[in-house]
């Protein structure tokens, strides 16, 4: 008798084979790995380089304002119109925010972009009555050779 044990019973095996769902749940693990480094977040901006940088103090944390090439002006991700509305704003993200490092911005410009859209926009940021200004740079990769 073909299917049948020595007892004469069929026996059936009712378990799901999970090792399929493993490998591929492992895969999408490592996809996942290498791909999350590499996402920023904000606009993005050709940022100028400088020799003596610091490390940002958790911009997570901070508002960022963006200045683009073409002169755009970004609150976080959110485009303004207005530059005299910037003030506003900021102290509106702010108070919606309930940051505790209430005078602390960062300034990202575009490595293109004319001097005084630059000064523009920092003036905008002062009258919010911002104490520290974070101007953000790339670090410049130099060889001792």
């Amino acid at each position: 008798m073909g299917g049948a044990d020595v007892s004469g019973a069929k026996t059936t095996k009712s378990e799901p084979n999970v090792v399929p769902l493993c490998d591929i749940l492992l895969v999408l693990l490592i996809i996942f790995m290498v791909v999350t480094p590499m996402i920023k977040k904000g606009v993005n901006v050709n940022l100028p380089e400088a020799i003596h940088t610091q490390d940002e103090p958790e911009p997570g944390n901070m508002i960022t304002i963006h200045v683009k090439k073409d002169g755009t002006i970004y609150l976080n991700e959110d485009p303004v119109e207005d530059l005299s509305k910037l003030a506003t704003l900021i102290e509106d993200k702010i108070e919606e925010k309930k940051q505790v490092e209430k005078s602390k911005i960062l300034l990202k410009a575009d490595a293109d972009i004319a001097y005084g859209r630059v000064i523009e926009v920092m003036d905008e940021i002062r009258r919010a009555q911002i104490e520290f200004l974070g101007l953000v740079t790339e670090e410049k990769v130099t060889s001792d050779l």
